[in-house]
């Protein structure tokens, strides 16, 4: 049986395929050996450049030829490096009979004993890993978290001058704005973000157990540190100073806890807007052929921001428990991690699935003023703070008290009521009438601004 979508065990390489593809070419099977490739060539390359073999160096056109392997590289490619693996039983040592090959093909054989010279096979995973996680987060996870913050950022303006009832502890509490309410997922994501963005992504390059032993004994007047710092930086990434066989995974560790935070605001996010059109504040745009209920033909569930919930937490579920297992490792290595970090894809395809689902529920929404303007009308006694606290200032004794006696618990508090206590209190007519203008509509502090 061929792989399709039908028989597709995991539904990112099944039913959201479409959604999740382009994290395909980061990390497939075909993307994990393509990064190692790039390696064991950039490496092969900048070693060539230290001259410190008895051949010439290589010419320019040599190089071009050696990196447009990986600008071409193929799945075809890909598969013979697999059927390799099955004599070796190596993934790694796969690869660098590949590129010896390669140099064989471009007429540079005397050189094939140069590739993966002094290296771990871990010294090419653990620079690869971080490099597609890199080049992930930057071509496909970072602008698509971008548009959710645009989107969710364009209902605050929108929404700018629509005072809303807040709910706090799912009670009628003091006003706000609906615009500020979607401001405050606005900044909440912006500042994980910012965090992020200045998170290193760090390699692990230093030999068999991370001393550079047979590269010193090879050439123990080459500054070897020096030079792997200088190639890890090349790429983009920084290079661990102190490590085992393998990568302490530490830096990753903070990324996918960072990526969890950014998730974990979003499904409260998605929480919130589902309980708005719970309470009908919004109404969803309804698209023809669509069913909402196999059995209940009215319903216009919001599914887009349920779907989102749940591949948001998945993929939190995966995120910490690659955050909490890959930075441990038995004494200088065990292999757990090798089969663990395959998996790093899965938990950033879950969350692409979730923003696009974000994305549509966004567009479907319709704003309902007359349910968020009965709400207010219908809980006039939320001023009861504010008159409170003028009275405060006006010096009457005991103004909490009295505005809870008026409202606390209390049923039918409207406008009139809040009229009829407000005549009654020893005040001056000014200070009556500075309140008798605050209303749930208005009282509303600084949320438009």
């Amino acid at each position: 049986m061929s792989l399709n979508k039908l028989n597709a065990i995991s539904p990112i390489d099944g039913r959201y395929s479409t959604k999740t593809a382009s994290l395909s070419p980061y990390f497939s099977e075909y993307g994990l050996i393509k990064y190692r490739v790039l390696v064991e060539i950039q490496y092969f390359i900048a070693l060539n450049e230290l001259n410190l073999l008895s051949f010439p160096p290589l010419s320019q056109d040599e190089k071009d030829q050696l990196r447009s392997i990986v600008d071409h590289f193929s799945e075809q490619e890909a598969q013979s490096i697999k059927d390799t693996e099955k004599v070796t039983n190596h993934d790694v040592k796969a690869v660098e009979y590949f590129v010896k090959d390669k140099l064989d093909d471009l007429g540079l054989s005397k050189y094939k004993e140069w590739v993966h010279f002094g290296l771990t096979s871990q010294d090419i995973n653990n620079t690869a890993l971080p490099l597609m996680i890199k080049d992930a987060l930057s071509q496909e996870i970072k602008p698509m978290i971008q548009k959710v913050i645009q989107l969710i950022e364009q209902l605050a303006l929108d929404y700018k001058d629509i005072p809303m009832l807040a709910k706090t502890h799912g009670q009628p509490a003091s006003p706000t704005i609906l615009g500020k309410e979607m401001m405050v997922y606005v900044e909440r994501i912006s500042s994980q973000m910012d965090l992020l963005n200045v998170l290193p992504i760090k390699a692990k390059f230093g030999g068999a157990t991370g001393n550079f032993n047979a590269h010193k004994v090879s050439f123990p007047k080459q500054n070897w540190p020096s030079f792997a710092n200088d190639l890890i930086n090349s790429l983009g990434l920084q290079r661990m100073h102190y490590t085992t066989q393998i990568a302490h995974y530490d830096h990753l560790a903070a990324i996918f806890q960072n990526l969890a935070r950014i998730n974990t605001i979003l499904v409260d996010f998605c929480r919130d807007i589902w309980t708005y059109i719970s309470m009908e504040y919004f109404k969803q745009k309804t698209i023809a052929n669509e069913v909402g209920s196999s059995a209940m033909p009215h319903k216009v569930n919001p599914i887009d921001f349920e779907n989102a919930e749940g591949n948001l937490m998945y993929a939190n579920a995966l995120l910490n428990f690659l955050a909490e297992k890959l930075p441990i490792s038995r004494l200088q290595r065990d292999l757990t991690d090798s089969t663990v970090s395959r998996n790093v894809g899965v938990p950033l395809a879950h969350m692409l699935i979730a923003f696009t689902s974000i994305q549509k529920g966004i567009s479907k929404l319709q704003l309902n003023e007359g349910a968020i303007d009965k709400d207010l009308e219908d809980n006039w006694a939320v001023i009861a703070e504010a008159i409170q606290n003028i009275l405060r200032r006006e010096g009457v004794e005991k103004p909490y008290e009295k505005l809870k006696a008026l409202t606390r618990g209390q049923q039918g508090i409207n406008k009139q009521t809040i009229r009829a206590f407000v005549e009654q209190l020893d005040i001056s007519d000014e200070i009556k009438e500075e309140i008798q203008k605050i209303t749930p509509h208005n009282y509303v502090g600084y949320g438009v601004r």
